[in-house]
Order: C-alpha cells, then structure tokens, then sequence
C-alpha cells in the first residue's frame, strides 16, 4: 500500500461510504437512541476507516497488519449495534437495504488486504 494513495483504496472508500451511511441514519434518531447506541455504532464505523488510514501511514508492514486486524475488529462492532439498532425498531427496512450491501462486501475486501500483507511479508 502506497502511504499517499489510501483515498484511492477501495477497501477505504467502502469504509467511508458506511460510516457515512451510518452518520446519516443515526442523526434522524431521537436523543436517547444518539446518546446510547447512535454514539458507539457511529465511533466503530469511523473507526473502521481510520484505522485503516493509520496503518497505510506506517512505513512497516507489521503494523499496517495490525491497524487493518483492528479495523476488522471495527466492523464487528459496527454489525453488533447494527443488529441491535435494528431489533430495537430504529433502522427502517430502506436503511437496512443500504447498510447490509456495504457491510457483506467491506469484510471479504479487509480480509484481501490481510492477504495481501501475507503475501508480501513472504517474499
């Protein structure tokens, strides 16, 4: 991964587009739903992409490794407060339909780049 080009990074962009996504959800919801899990399902979902900014700015590729782990660990947490925001009646079906597309196809992207990092690390 080039340090200067992880705008251009697929996997980031998806990243983006949910946190967005969720950020849009979440501000039309009433206080206590945005003070309880609207907080914590917003931070794991910029987190995803942040972390994998973070890592593409380390010059070495164990700790790139680590900072995407941990932005996978990221969208495991996203999907948890998604499954409650949605048991809880606060997603409605149109969310949903725009949520789990970005959710199913940013896991197999972050589990590439891990690939990736492997297969360089054994060179």
């Amino acid at each position: 991964m080039n340090v200067e080009n992880f705008e251009n990074l697929q996997v980031y962009q998806l990243s983006e587009k949910l946190a967005n996504e969720v950020w849009h959800v979440v501000t039309g919801w009433d206080w206590f739903a945005k003070d309880t899990i609207g907080k914590q399902i917003v931070r794991s979902a910029d987190s995803i992409g942040a972390n994998i900014a973070e890592g593409n700015g380390r010059y070495n590729l164990q700790d790139n490794q680590r900072f995407v782990k941990i932005a996978r660990g990221s969208l495991n947490e996203t999907r948890h407060w998604l499954r409650l925001a949605y048991r809880r009646n606060l997603l409605t079906s149109e969310q949903v339909s725009k949520l789990t597309p970005i959710v199913k196809d940013l896991s197999p992207k972050l589990n590439a780049c891990l690939n990736s990092f492997n297969r360089q690390s054994k060179r």
